[in-house]
């Protein structure tokens, strides 16, 4: 089992940025693909951005690159996602994801975290 636990969330002029992290537990988070996924209201939820289990490998939905980058530390049990050029349609509740099994990178993921909001004003 694995427990995700995000934050990092708030209210940003658009522009600005944010830094969201998720915070695994058990011993094993070094052998798990991350994700990060959002959903905003009235929307299905959509994939944002993957690592591979060491880190080397990152996928993003094409409405975030250049802007958004992802990240792990193995030895913090952490994964970021540092948001750039925020813009009011990046707002919506962000959710880490998790998966040791080889798939699309998109999932199926097999745990969840909570979510946190992200707003972008304009």
């Amino acid at each position: 089992q694995v427990q995700l636990v995000e934050s990092g969330g708030g209210l940003v002029q658009a522009g600005g940025s944010l830094r969201l992290s998720c915070a695994a537990s058990g011993r094993t988070f070094g052998s798990y693909r991350m994700a990060w996924f959002r959903q905003a209201p009235g929307r299905v939820r959509e994939f944002v951005a993957a690592i591979s289990w060491g880190g080397v490998n990152t996928y993003y939905t094409d409405s975030v690159k250049g802007r958004f980058t992802i990240s792990r530390d193995n030895a913090k049990n952490t994964v970021y996602l540092q948001m750039n050029s925020l813009k009011p349609e990046d707002t919506a509740v962000y959710y880490c994801a998790a998966t040791s099994k080889t798939g699309p990178r998109e999932g199926p993921y097999d745990y969840w975290g909570q979510g946190t909001q992200v707003t972008v004003s304009s």
